[in-house]
């Protein structure tokens, strides 16, 4: 990767969504800390540098800065939102809180035809807004180029510098023609070309592996998911035998995962494949909990001792791989210590005992979902594998609202079932991004066979997204939530009522817990 584009996080959450669109113009990007020295990054030597934005004020005591001296190197910068507040106060202009407060959609009017960052777009286009702050003054050298009904200076550019600032965020999906000034940016501007391609990552990516596991062993958990899946596939292609697939069944798993991945991967693929049935010992450690952090830690602990168990059993084994995934990261802890807000831990990367006797390897965890799928069409996957939905890694333990109890699993196992059965039936399986089904610790009076029912309910979740950052809930057809309601209470024996979520994420998240 001899070209690429360096973010500098100052905490949004958006920060891997800038990475994401980056590369969906065919060029890597690289996540640093919002402070590494100008020298560092000299030396990287990037096309371009993006400031994103962030939680904090420019002039709170505590905001956030970069080394003043980035502004010395003599190539593009681009910054949204707070990055774009930074670079008014660096260059002596004025940011101060908005009489109103910009979040959602506004409407953006190009007042310089001429900006290089919006060649090829509309002179009005809808964008997506998510700042209290605003530019009042112009700093010197710069010029306004759009303006939205709140904000007069909602794009600014340096006459003589490609520096630009833009208030609002072309990375998300609700502004219009967002990769189109990205694009500009990195390939117009910067002068990138598009050469990031799953080819020349899988390429890397196996170098990388061999050069770090050297002759030494390594054990991975697989589920039967993508992440777990092309990870697999990927450390055989670099390591061969070396490699140790295990399959731990949690009895947190859906219905006829046991078999479906030990058919796969242990008589296809031909991997050195473990089966290890430890849904005893996670049921009974999850008994009475209800807090999803400590579900999550719990199924993380007893994961890593399962491992090691297995490991002693396996032979002398130095590396752990896990399918961890960019967004895994970013809701976990933030990257590299930036000033990120934590969303919630994941199993991947969060709860592991400090005595876990493992080191380490995450092939996957620079990658996007969308990436990951071409990844493993790149390696040879088969469809049905590239193609499955996401599926949390704590299981159906985290889409059981409170106590996990083997009658809840049964229940949340059968009516996931249906959901997925009726989607595929449907043809909308493949068409969205995630379909499900939750199991909520409410009960309602209901009539069955006129009889008085007290029973619990269903809730169904289907969103779309394109990394798993944002999401929106899916339309589906009303005769398909009319099948699906009248399937789970009529099969799944203790259901009486089903109920269809339409958060999007945010503010919700994709998964409940």
């Amino acid at each position: 990767m001899n070209e690429q584009i360096v973010i500098l996080d100052f905490g949004s959450q958006y920060t891997q969504v800038i990475a994401r669109r980056i590369r969906e113009c065919g060029v890597y990007s690289t996540i640093m800390r919002h402070d590494t020295p100008a020298a560092e990054l000299d030396a990287l030597g990037p096309s371009g540098i993006i400031l994103s934005g962030g939680p904090k004020s420019v002039y709170a005591p505590d905001a956030p800065l970069p080394d003043p001296a980035i502004f010395g190197i003599d190539i593009p910068v681009l910054g949204i939102c707070y990055g774009a507040q930074l670079l008014a106060r660096f260059f002596d202009g004025r940011v101060e809180p908005g009489a109103q407060r910009e979040y959602g959609r506004s409407t953006l009017t190009v007042t310089d035809s001429g900006c290089r960052l919006f060649h090829g777009v509309p002179e009005r286009f809808r964008v997506w807004n998510s700042h209290g702050d605003v530019v009042t003054a112009l700093p010197a050298g710069f010029i306004a180029v759009g303006v939205t009904e709140n904000t007069p200076f909602a794009a600014i550019a340096h006459r003589d510098k490609p520096i630009y600032g833009l208030q609002f965020h072309p990375e998300v999906a609700h502004t219009a023609h967002g990769l189109r000034i990205l694009s500009n940016f990195a390939n117009g501007i910067c002068g990138c070309g598009r050469n990031w391609t799953m080819r020349r990552y899988a390429e890397t990516a196996v170098q990388e592996i061999r050069n770090r596991v050297g002759t030494e062993r390594v054990i991975l958990g697989l589920s039967g998911g993508v992440d777990s899946s092309v990870a697999a596939v990927l450390l055989h292609r670099a390591i061969g035998d070396r490699l140790t697939c295990i399959f731990v069944n949690n009895g947190l798993l859906r219905e006829g995962e046991p078999r479906l991945v030990r058919d796969v991967f242990g008589r296809h693929f031909r991997m050195s494949l473990r089966y290890v049935d430890a849904s005893k010992m996670f049921l009974q450690k999850l008994r009475g909990v209800t807090d999803p952090e400590r579900k999550r830690r719990i199924i993380g602990r007893t994961f890593i001792e399962v491992f090691e168990d297995a490991a002693r059993r396996t032979g002398k084994v130095r590396f752990l791989a896990q399918g961890t995934l960019y967004p895994d990261v970013i809701e976990s802890v933030p990257i590299g210590g930036n000033p990120a807000a934590k969303i919630k831990s994941h199993h991947n990367v969060g709860g592991l005992p400090r005595r876990m006797k493992f080191e380490l390897v995450e092939p996957l965890k620079c990658l996007f979902k969308d990436e990951v799928r071409r990844l493993g069409r790149e390696l040879g996957l088969p469809e049905e594998i590239v193609l499955r939905q996401p599926f949390p890694g704590p299981g159906l333990a985290v889409r059981i609202i409170g106590e996990v109890t083997p009658q809840r699993l049964r229940m949340l196992r059968k009516a996931d079932a249906i959901v997925l059965e009726v989607m595929k039936q449907t043809g909308w399986y493949d068409r969205i991004w995630q379909s499900f089904a939750i199991l909520l610790p409410v009960r309602s009076v209901g009539v069955m066979g006129d009889e008085r029912t007290y029973e619990y309910t269903i809730a169904i979740r289907a969103v779309e997204s394109q990394d798993g950052m944002t999401a929106d809930w899916v339309r589906l057809p009303h005769d398909i939530l009319e099948t699906l309601a009248s399937r789970i209470v009529n099969e799944v024996k203790g259901v009486n009522r089903c109920v269809f979520d339409v958060t999007s994420k945010p503010p919700g998240t994709i998964e409940w817990e």
